[in-house]
This record gives C-alpha cells, sequence and structure tokens, in this order.
C-alpha cells in the first residue's frame, strides 16, 4: 500500500502560488520502498515514473534505495524508457567499503542505467565521518550524516566544513520517534548558525501538525505529527535569526488558516518571508524530505486548500 491517498495524484490543480512552489519544489524525496509503506521494489520504481508524469511532478525530489538494493533498483528501472536520468539519494549501511563501491560502479554505468546516486545518507559516530569523506569524496555526492537532534554546534559546524550536511529524523512508526517541537527548533537554530544544510526524514506526511494514524495498518496507533510546513517555513525563518520561541510557536501551529501563500510572499499568523527568502533558504539550507508516500502530502496539502 502506497499511501491512503492512492490514484489521486493525477488530480487537475490550479498552479499553486510562487512561495508555495518556492517552498516546496522538489522537496519531496519519494522513500516508497521503506516503513509505513514498504512498497516492493517493482511497485516503488513504477511509482516514481508515474508521479515524474503527472502535474505534482514539481514537488518530486530523489528515489530513496538503500545501497545494498541498487542492483534490484536497476533491474526494475531497465523495464521502463529512458527518458532522462532519475537522481537517486542511497542510504549507506554497516559496510562502508563495500556500499562505496556499489555507489561508484552505479554510478560509473549512470548513462545507460538511466539513474545516478547524487547524495547518499549515513548514520554514523563523529570519529568514522571524516573515513566515509575519504571513499566517497563529496565533490562525487553530497553526503548527508544522520545527526541527533542535540547534535552539538561544533560537530554541526564540521559537518559544514566537510562540505557535508545533516540528517534530522521528524517522526517515525511509533509516538516515542516523534522529536518536541522544542527540540527541532534548537536543531533548526544550531544548523543555521553553524551554515549547514538539513533534510528531514521519517513522519513529515502532512502539511500541518495535527493528529494522524502512524502506519496504513487498521486500528494503528495516532499521534500528534509535524506539518512540512510547519517544519520548513520555521526553517526559512531560522535563516532570518528569528527567535526560538516564535519558531516553535510555527512549529506548534495546528491551524491550516495561520498559513497563507501567494506570488509576493508566504506568512505565518503576523510573520512574513519573501518568496526570495524562501528560495534561498530552500536552495541552501532546507534541502528536503523523505516521505513513504509522494502523494499523501499533496492530498491534504488540496484537503486544507492550501494547494
Amino acid at each position: 500500500m502506497e499511501s491512503l491517498a492512492q490514484g489521486r495524484i493525477t488530480e487537475k490543480a490550479k498552479s499553486p502560488p510562487a512561495a508555495l512552489q518556492a517552498l516546496l519544489a522538489r522537496i519531496i524525496d519519494y522513500a516508497g520502498l521503506f516503513p509505513p509503506a514498504g512498497s516492493s521494489m517493482s511497485d516503488a520504481v513504477a511509482n516514481y515514473a508515474q508521479y515524474q508524469a503527472s502535474e505534482s511532478a514539481w514537488a518530486l525530489g530523489r528515489f530513496v534505495v538503500p545501497a545494498n538494493r541498487l542492483a534490484e533498483f536497476e533491474a526494475a528501472r531497465s523495464r521502463l524508457p529512458i527518458r532522462h536520468t532519475w537522481q537517486l539519494t542511497c542510504l549507506i549501511g554497516d559496510n562502508l567499503h563495500d556500499d562505496s563501491l556499489r555507489v561508484h560502479d552505479f554510478n560509473r554505468r549512470s548513462r545507460s542505467i538511466g539513474a545516478a546516486v547524487d547524495s547518499i545518507e549515513i548514520k554514523l559516530g563523529c570519529g568514522d565521518r571524516a573515513q566515509l569523506l575519504r571513499q566517497i569524496p563529496p565533490s562525487d555526492v553530497c553526503v548527508y550524516f544522520e545527526v541527533s537532534l542535540d547534535e552539538p554546534l561544533e560537530q554541526l559546524a564540521a559537518i559544514n566544513k566537510a562540505g557535508a550536511r545533516a540528517k534530522l529524523r521528524t517522526g517515525g512508526v511509533t509516538a516515542e520517534a516523534i522529536p518536541s517541537a522544542e527540540g527541532v527548533t534548537g536543531f533548526l537554530s544550531r544548523c543555521a548558525d553553524a551554515g549547514v544544510a538539513f533534510k528531514a526524514t521519517a513522519g513529515l506526511h502532512h502539511p500541518v501538525r495535527s493528529i494522524h494514524p502512524l502506519t496504513y495498518e487498521p486500528n494503528a496507533p495516532r499521534a500528534r505529527m509535524h506539518g512540512f510546513l510547519n517544519v520548513f517555513l520555521a526553517a526559512a525563518f531560522a535563516l532570518q535569526k528569528v527567535p526560538q520561541n516564535e519558531m516553535a510557536a510555527v512549529l506548534n501551529s495546528e491551524n491550516p488558516a495561520d498559513f497563507y501563500f501567494d506570488d509576493i510572499g508566504a506568512r505565518w499568523r503576523d510573520s512574513t518571508l519573501t518568496t526570495d527568502q524562501i528560495r534561498h533558504a530552500r536552495d541552501q539550507f532546507a534541502i528536503s524530505f523523505g516521505s513513504c508516500s509522494f502523494e499523501e502530502p499533496l492530498h491534504d496539502l488540496r484537503d486544507v486548500q492550501i494547494l
């Protein structure tokens, strides 16, 4: 089951205002292989191809795949026509050497495959990060290090100095996996201070903070989940040095009417951002978020009449 909104991606929608398009352009890295969707490789690849051909393709980011499944991805991709090169973000496992070789070999043949890994994501302790950067230089791929919510400023600055980026978990399939708004706010502020860009993963299926089932199973537990509008607008505010208590208020906002977008900019209650400020934040700071569904976030934007 790819999402609760399966099949709705073809709905006709008017062109989004410039500020909303700047905020959401290529923002959703499609992670259909992962829970709670858990699609097969063939289904996930077919879904991604469908999304690329849809009217919502402007919001589609990279295809997320583990390094040890690149061969499986290649087989599934080979069954589709190659019209242009897909961009992949690749999860590196415990065996840095073998996975780095998989990525290198895959990219060496990227033209014939019709896909290329342009970023990798890995969870490592501070002492192991330099080793990985020696194996896969940032000039070849962009490296994201998954870090803790309370990652110290000096470590975030070291990631930036190495030419890498940070990755934050914003949820999961249990309520305990969802970080507090204050924790996320502190992380965003430290990233802004350190000059390190980040991506988010897990739990950002819905545009505005609200209570939802944590999986697609019947009678699944429910919890209050962060909204991707909340998180990415708060990140844009972080670059403008907005106080953390105001950023926390953005993250905690549960009323879709608090959010407004037009061609000039975005407004959250009385706080504003220009479209250029949003575009700069997305280009240089708040890069994307991984989601096991591409359809559900956009369907929910329509439900709350923002898209």
